[in-house]
């Protein structure tokens, strides 16, 4: 999959697949993002290790991972539908989407969102699940924009990269409710290019 789409500053990027070769490339983002970003992580994503693992996990069919690069090569986004993939949850996805700072604010997620909705329709999904700890306020707000309710509530269940517990927040939301989320988002937005 490869998509070319303008953000609302009229930045180009290409979405596509996460390929093989974007192992230095992957890591040179999370190396980048700001260690307050990092610390939620679910892994430490600024291991070669885990980046390859990543990229493995993909030949699996049960995770697609996507990401946004500039014009200069660089990935500026990541993001993943993860198939919970045993027969009592093969209807359920899990959505994960990390954007650099000097991108935020400017659709790329709600853009990245979209091409994670369609793959997950075409793969007959039916509900998004997304894991986030607490203090991830702007993670928090994000989902909900995007129609994820919260669901549970497992107090004190997971740690951060530096070993603090926190909250873990389910939220859901089901796969037709997000493609209405989203339609709204771009119909009401001034900015129109990339529908």
């Amino acid at each position: 999959m490869e998509k070319k789409v303008h953000l609302k500053d009229d930045t180009e990027v290409l979405i596509r697949d996460l390929r093989d070769d974007d192992v230095e490339r992957s890591l040179t983002f999370f190396q980048d993002l700001p260690a307050a970003d990092r610390i939620y992580l679910r892994n430490d994503v600024t291991r070669r290790e885990v980046i390859e693992e990543r990229i493995g996990r993909m030949r699996t069919g049960k995770t697609l991972r996507l990401v946004a690069v500039n014009d200069n090569d660089q990935i500026v986004a990541d993001g993943s539908l993860e198939s919970e993939g045993y027969a009592w949850k093969d209807h359920v996805a899990e959505l994960r989407l990390i954007v650099a700072a000097a991108y935020q604010r400017k659709a790329l997620g709600m853009l990245l969102a979209r091409e994670l909705y369609l793959h997950a329709a075409s793969k007959r999904v039916e509900e998004l699940v997304a894991r986030i700890m607490r203090p991830q306020k702007a993670a928090l707000k994000v989902v909900a924009r995007l129609g994820f309710k919260e669901e549970a509530v497992l107090r004190d269940y997971v740690r951060d990269i530096k070993g603090d517990k926190h909250d873990l927040i389910i939220m859901r939301c089901k796969l037709q409710n997000l493609l209405g989320e989203l339609e709204q988002y771009f119909s009401l937005s001034d900015w129109q290019r990339t529908r």
